[in-house]
């Protein structure tokens, strides 16, 4: 797990280093063990490591194979990277280091454009051609591992956040009006490749993206999900038994291909429950687990502890449980949205940042059991838009899934910034697109591949990795989710959804943890619009900057802010949380 920059001139001249020693910096947090650079001419390049797989020197980055003319900067962890090498032996390569990089650099000689479907992992890299002089990059499945870049007519700059582009300076900072309109409709989601910042473009997952010397480029996907049902029929018992064979393999595999210890982090839900009891099915002992918790407000618990405490009795991990004081939240938000390589509102990016602080003390590497609820269908509104059969896929979708009505969000942003109902007309053809039997299958295809990117999965790796801890997902693993993206609805939504996963864990994990009612990371202190918190978004949106900016009409805040526990999105979100948090990463990154 890494951090990873560069740039490529299209004039001739030489690779500004000075501004990829800028860049590979400000990714030090990515990768505290071992800083990197390399450059070829036109072609610049600067990493940061933090060694997981093969410890010694060799395995440093950049890495360069002069034999193969190939220079390589990777972000990411390749767990078939043992069946990998042999293969690649048997071809004739031999190899200089013991990790997954070399891996990567032998495999794109050997097949490639092809080689990213090769590959069974997360991953963000980037492949300089010294012969060829082009410049190759890929992107995992689904998105585990950012690569953002920017371009103008002299040169191309990627990094592993907008933050590094930023500090190696040139970058267009307007705001992305069309962006923007995907940010507050799909709750800080804005589909690759855009950002909010319209000099600041993200590789789509599952994509390679390759550029020469010229400044010529061409991209292509190289791997789509298939929610179809499969040819023979399979009965209930038939999917649970393949479901718990592939996230036995998911598990084992990010536990094992690690050459340091691998804890879990336990919020005291099925999912990594789950991943405990799994883990103890496989002989797994010394186990860490860690679980944080909040003070109480009146009206929730601010912890989950009742849950993660059955799992820990029955298992007897190393358990770390941390408690966090309402007061220190606060204290810490700002913190937390310096982390962010994107504006996130979900509130419990600052439970993960406070949470990776103390496990970065004690491990390197944790399991998390993000993802399970969009593979397997988990959030109240999926069995919502199932059993809505009015109208078009997509207008089932907007109903009970998006922030706002497009006629909303022209009356919270002034003209500068308003557009056409570009969401709506986003989500409308990638649904047909992607192949789904059903309206509920289609929906599923289109969050496993495109909405969890911006949400969970953004927010477990920048809030992790700005602590240098490396956050493995097997509930992404992707023979899994192609497995589930399969299964017919009927059966996932059992048991009001996640049925296949309440099978497997039901014997392993406490029957409480299984047939509890769906919860979400408790975080009172932010959840409930009052004190401090409140004065800390009135300050926020009153702010000379906010105003300046232009961008809120000034009577939508203040009917925001005249009842602010009023306003509330359909999956339950604050929306003047969404605006304030817009507005502070903003000025937390220097937009003006």
């Amino acid at each position: 797990m890494c951090g990873i920059c560069g740039e490529l001139r299209f004039d001739g001249r030489p690779a500004d280093m000075a501004a990829v020693a800028r860049m590979t910096e400000r990714l030090r947090p990515r990768g505290p063990d071992h800083g990197g650079s390399y450059s070829d001419g036109v072609l610049g390049f600067g990493h940061r490591r933090l060694a997981i797989i093969d410890l010694s020197e060799r395995a440093n980055q950049p890495l360069v194979d002069q034999e193969l003319g190939l220079a390589l900067v990777f972000n990411g962890t390749i767990y078939n990277y043992p069946e990998l090498r042999a293969q690649l032996k048997g071809k004739g390569y031999h190899f200089f280091s013991n990790g997954d990089s070399e891996v990567i650099l032998k495999a794109y000689r050997e097949w490639g454009t092809e080689a990213p479907a090769r590959f069974h992992g997360m991953f963000a890299f980037a492949i300089w051609d010294m012969r060829e002089h082009t410049l190759f990059l890929a992107r995992d499945r689904f998105g585990i591992k950012p690569l953002y870049w920017t371009r103008d007519a002299a040169r191309f700059r990627f990094a592993s956040n907008p933050q590094a582009l930023l500090a190696g300076g040139g970058v267009d900072t307007t705001l992305d009006a069309e962006a923007l309109h995907f940010q507050f409709t799909l709750h800080g989601v804005v589909p690759a490749p855009r950002t909010v910042l319209r000099g600041v473009r993200k590789l789509e997952p599952g994509h390679w993206l390759k550029i020469d010397a010229e400044g010529g480029e061409h991209k292509a996907a190289y791997w789509r999900l298939d929610p179809t049902r499969p040819e023979h029929a399979r009965s209930e018992e038939e999917w649970v038994e393949a479901t718990h064979e592939l996230l036995r393999r998911a598990v084992r595999r990010r536990n094992e291909i690690a050459d340091v210890p691998v804890g879990v982090l336990l919020s005291g839900g099925l999912d990594s429950s789950l991943l405990v009891a799994l883990l103890a099915e496989l002989g797994k002992e010394n186990l860490h687990t860690f679980t944080i918790g909040f003070e109480d407000q009146p009206e929730e618990s601010g912890n989950e502890f009742e849950y993660s405490d059955q799992v820990v009795e029955r298992y007897q991990p190393l358990h770390h449980k941390f408690l966090v004081p309402n007061s220190e939240v606060l204290t810490r938000l700002p913190e937390a949205v310096d982390a962010m390589a994107e504006p996130m509102f979900g509130q419990d990016a600052v439970a993960f940042y406070l949470l990776a602080e103390q496990v970065a003390k004690e491990i390197k590497v944790v399991q998390s059991g993000q993802g399970a609820d969009e593979v397997f269908g988990g959030y109240f509104w999926y069995p919502r838009i199932m059993a809505d059969k009015e109208g078009r896929c997509a207008g089932r979708l907007r109903r009970h899934y998006f922030d706002r009505e497009h006629s909303e969000y022209l009356r919270m942003v002034t003209e500068d910034f308003q557009v056409g109902d570009i969401t709506f007309d986003f989500v409308s053809r990638r649904l047909e697109e992607t192949g789904g039997e059903s309206c509920i299958d289609q929906v599923l295809a289109l969050d496993v591949t495109t909405f969890i990117v911006d949400d969970p999965v953004k927010r477990v790796d920048n809030m992790t990795m700005a602590w240098g801890l490396e956050a493995r997902v097997p509930f992404l693993d992707h023979e899994l989710v192609e497995l589930a993206a399969r299964c017919p609805p009927e059966i996932k939504f059992q048991s009001g959804g996640k049925h296949l996963l309440k099978r497997v864990a039901r014997g392993i994990v406490p029957d409480a943890v299984i047939d509890r009612p769906k919860g979400y990371f408790p975080m009172p202190a932010l959840k409930y619009v009052r004190g401090e918190f409140l004065a800390f978004m009135r300050e926020i949106l009153y702010s000379r900057a906010c105003r300046e900016r232009g961008l809120f009409r000034r009577a939508y805040i203040d009917m925001l802010l005249s009842a602010p526990d009023m306003h509330h999105t359909r999956i339950q979100g604050s929306k003047l949380w969404q605006l304030a948090l817009l507005e502070f990463w903003l000025q937390r990154n220097g937009i003006s």
